[in-house]
């Protein structure tokens, strides 16, 4: 209990409690409600609710007072959240106060006013039931009282007033009471888009669908970036305003939103139109899809109670619905019922959460806007019927339904044993038997067959791994025979026993002399190849006739001129060979300058010392092969001989054929 000084707060705290013990003791005291003049906006339920002074949040009247009953269900307590506190202030709160009393516990809470306020925000109590006393005298300003409560089993409770800055993490979980729809407070932006931060964050929620304002419930959210703008819609009766750039945007969770799929339409009737053009529009049921362009379903001007009905192929959870008029003529439906049935016979009307009467729900101001109320609770149909109730000019309508599908939970099938007809007597040596029919094996023959079967399978497995191996073995043997022979991959392969390398092969009919030639520097590990194309080695074999050559034969060869006129004739089966011309040399003179006499020169480069000279080896030939007697004439008439060490010797001279 708080305690003050002052006779005046006691007579007043007395007098309180004097009131609500006698109305408890004429058991006149309900479950819950208000009694007085001095009573704004109540909204009471057994789990939570709010209530206000009158004209909040506008001046309170004089001399007026209510009193409001509290009560949770049994074994829990209340939670009660001020919003605001605005009393005129006085000493001792005598003027306007506010008192919160238990009269079974015989405590009281109070009294409060502007120059004594609640220490927090959130009062815990230890009582069921509570009685809330508010009283005025003559005064000049003050907004009033505004005050909601829920059970100890939502201790996240926050009041009305509580909006999306006063948070700075990026997900919030609270629990909104009800009563928050028509309490002051302005919302931006639209469940699509998200709403502004300085939204009052309950009343966005009843706006977006999330909770009833008639239950209240948790809310789940997050602050997410905010966008540049936020457009107006009007949904669950409230109404949003466009609101500009904000640094953070609130985003509300919702499980079961998705628009739902409409396999077939029906209506009690369809308006045919004649224009005053003579053409006809038929104004049928199927026109009745949202997203379709151009008008909408009407129903016949003649008809009374007209319907229109939804077929969504199979029972699905619906959360909601979106109306929209025709806006091409300014039709519109501005309420409606809304009725679902299983079988599309049986049809059972919504009643909302109270459960006690058909909840008519609000529908367009407009014909081009779009309209969105909440199911809540859900409803589970396969048909959905809307039937409206007040319209604009006439009764025309485009709808869809919103929901997801409905979760299937099987309940466990109950065991029911079963009791064979005949029990068979046991005996002496019963026989294991398996339950397949038509098959009947004994465990000890079962597993000598797996241990057999398992034996059979790795011996193939080994035997298959052997022959692998064997076969990789033989495959890279084979490879590096042919890369030591020099055969590679793509080149006509030879037998080894006719020719293995170019090294074995013998020179035909004739010896090798050797002929020096001193290395030049940085060319030591490479080997000088002929300047003169040598016939193809590769084809020669013992067994084998020599293929046609390229090279022009000897006379002692059994070659002779053909007859022929011109270089294209070729009147025999031999090959004729084109002759050099006249006056240009024969062949190529190497450079090569003449040494003067007495000189040497080392075949072996400075630098390295006791390095060999290269040599290379060119066929033998006669004396008379050769001009001037087995000499050479080199550039300018200079004798040169072809030993090595010769006088005039040229490290690049070579040995040229006479032309025939």
């Amino acid at each position: 209990m708080r305690t003050g000084g002052g006779a005046a707060r006691w007579a007043l705290v007395l007098a309180l409690l004097r009131r609500c013990f006698l109305m408890a003791s004429l058991g006149l005291r309900p479950a819950g409600g208000q009694d007085g003049d001095g009573c704004g906006h109540t909204l009471l339920t057994p789990h939570s609710g709010t209530l206000s002074s009158k004209n909040y949040p506008g001046t309170y009247p004089n001399h007026t007072a209510c009193r409001w009953w509290l009560r949770a269900p049994p074994g829990t307590s209340l939670l009660l959240a001020f919003g605001d506190v605005d009393l005129e202030p006085s000493e001792h709160c005598a003027r306007s106060s506010l008192l919160l009393a238990d009269p079974q516990a015989g405590t009281a809470y109070g009294p409060y006013c502007k120059n004594a306020v609640p220490a927090t925000p959130l009062l815990v109590t230890n009582s069921s039931s509570v009685t809330v006393l508010f009283n005025s005298s003559s005064h000049r300003s003050g907004r009033g009282l505004l005050l909601s409560y829920a059970t100890s089993q939502h201790p996240d409770l926050v009041s009305c007033l509580v909006r999306g800055t006063h948070y700075t993490q990026e997900h919030i979980s609270v629990y909104c009471p009800a009563g928050c729809k028509d309490i002051e407070g302005d919302i931006w932006g639209n469940p699509s888009q998200g709403y502004r931060d300085t939204s009052v964050l309950c009343k966005a929620a009843v706006h977006a669908g999330v909770v009833a304002d008639e239950l209240g419930g948790q809310v789940s959210l997050s602050r997410e970036k905010g966008i540049t703008l936020y457009e107006s819609a009007f949904a669950n009766g409230l109404h949003s305003k466009r609101g500009s750039l904000s640094e953070k945007r609130l985003l509300f969770h919702r499980a079961c939103g998705d628009t739902l799929e409409v396999a077939a339409f029906n209506a009690s009737s369809w308006w045919h139109e004649v224009d005053a053009l003579g053409q006809d529009r038929a104004w049928v049921a199927e026109r009745a899809a949202l997203g379709s362009a151009g008008h909408s379903w009407a129903a016949d001007p003649s008809s009374e109670a007209a319907w229109l009905e939804l077929d969504l192929g199979t029972r699905r959870n619906i959360t909601g619905i979106i109306t929209k008029g025709s806006s091409e003529h300014n039709y519109y439906v501005r309420s409606y019922r809304v009725s679902s049935s299983r079988d599309g016979k049986n049809w059972k009307p919504y009643r909302g959460s109270s459960g006690q009467e058909d909840k008519v729900f609000e529908g367009n101001s407009d014909s081009h806007g779009e309209v969105f109320n909440a199911f809540i609770p859900s409803m589970a149909a396969r048909y959905v019927r809307v039937t409206p109730q007040s319209w604009h000019q006439r009764v025309a309508l485009k709808l869809a339904l919103v929901g997801c599908q409905l979760a299937r939970v099987r309940a466990p099938r109950p065991y029911v044993p079963s009791v064979p007809e005949e029990v068979p007597v046991p005996t002496s040596h019963p026989a294991s038997r398996t339950p397949i029919p038509g098959v009947a094996l004994d465990p000890q023959q079962a597993g000598s067959m797996l241990l057999v079967m398992l034996l059979i399978g790795g011996f193939v497995l080994l035997c298959s791994s052997l022959l692998l191996l064997a076969f990789l073995c033989h495959r890279k043997r084979k490879l590096a025979a042919e890369l030591n022979c020099g055969v590679m991959k793509g080149y006509p392969k030879v037998e080894s026993s006719q020719v293995c390398s170019l090294q074995s092969l013998q020179p035909p009919g004739s010896m090798l002399t050797s002929f020096p030639t001193p290395p030049m520097l940085g060319d030591l590990g490479q080997t000088h190849s002929p300047e003169y194309a040598e016939p193809d080695l590769l084809q020669v074999s013992p067994s084998s006739q020599p293929g046609p050559s390229t090279f022009k034969p000897f006379p002692d060869e059994g070659y002779t001129l053909p007859l022929v006129v011109s270089h294209y004739d070729v009147p025999g089966k031999r090959h004729e060979y084109a002759e050099p011309l006249p006056p240009e040399p024969e062949y190529a003179t190497p450079f090569c300058e003449p040494e003067a006499a007495g000189t040497h020169r080392s075949p072996c480069p400075a630098g390295l010392p006791g390095c060999p000279a290269l040599r290379y080896d060119a066929p033998t030939l006669r004396p008379a092969e050769l001009p001037g007697g087995g000499r050479t004439a080199g550039p300018g008439g200079v004798e040169t001989r072809s030993a090595e060490g010769s006088p005039g010797h040229c490290p690049l001279s070579h040995v040229y054929h006479e032309a025939l």
